[in-house]
């Protein structure tokens, strides 16, 4: 209760401290500015669904845990590694321009494992996006650095004109977290 995300968390009525998170990431790259139609990936509990909310015109949030109904936020409960097929029928081949993504595993505190969980998330929110998202789009993706985060980097330099890491200073400090956007999709 002392993190002070925590305490602004309450005082704005985000539903979690990660919305600054994406506040941040928006501040920097400037990812809300214009964005029609927007995926949430690993939405629960719904503070990044809110953010993009604010801004853009259509919010998809998809977790494997409900998330409580929020004002222009449509919301699809599927787990994307395992339910992908599920979740492609359920898009019906709709095209977005931002996709969001702040899954992570449940950590085991191996540092190793933890890292090879999310980098199966990253590849199932990468996947999704090339599938769904507009040319000239945007990805973000969370990532636990690690070994293979490097490859995983270079795979998105051939699908993105830019891409940059970053680590929002709401992020905590002990975190392995860091964030990778990705600009100006590609198709290939």
């Amino acid at each position: 209760m002392n993190d002070k995300y925590v305490q602004q968390t309450t005082k704005d009525g985000y539903k979690s401290r990660s919305a600054y998170k994406l506040i941040e990431i928006d501040n920097k790259f400037k990812l809300l500015q214009n964005w029609k139609k927007v995926i949430d990936l690993g939405a629960y509990p719904g503070g990044w669904s809110q953010v993009a909310s604010q801004k853009a015109r259509d919010v998809l949030a998809v977790d494997i845990k409900p998330i409580d109904p929020l004002q222009g936020v449509q919301f699809i409960q599927c787990d994307i590694v395992n339910e992908f097929e599920v979740l492609k029928e359920e898009l019906q081949d709709q095209k977005f321009d931002l996709i969001l993504s702040d899954m992570a595993p449940n950590t085991s505190g191996l540092q190793f494992l933890d890292h090879t969980r999310i980098m199966l998330l990253c590849e199932a929110a990468l996947n999704l996006t090339e599938y769904c998202l507009n040319h000239g789009g945007s990805f973000v993706v969370k990532i636990f650095q690690g070994e293979s985060d490097k490859d995983f980097y270079q795979k998105l330099k051939k699908m993105f004109k830019t891409v940059k890491y970053f680590k929002p200073k709401s992020s905590r400090l002990e975190s392995r977290e860091m964030y990778l956007v990705n600009m100006q999709f590609m198709e290939i």
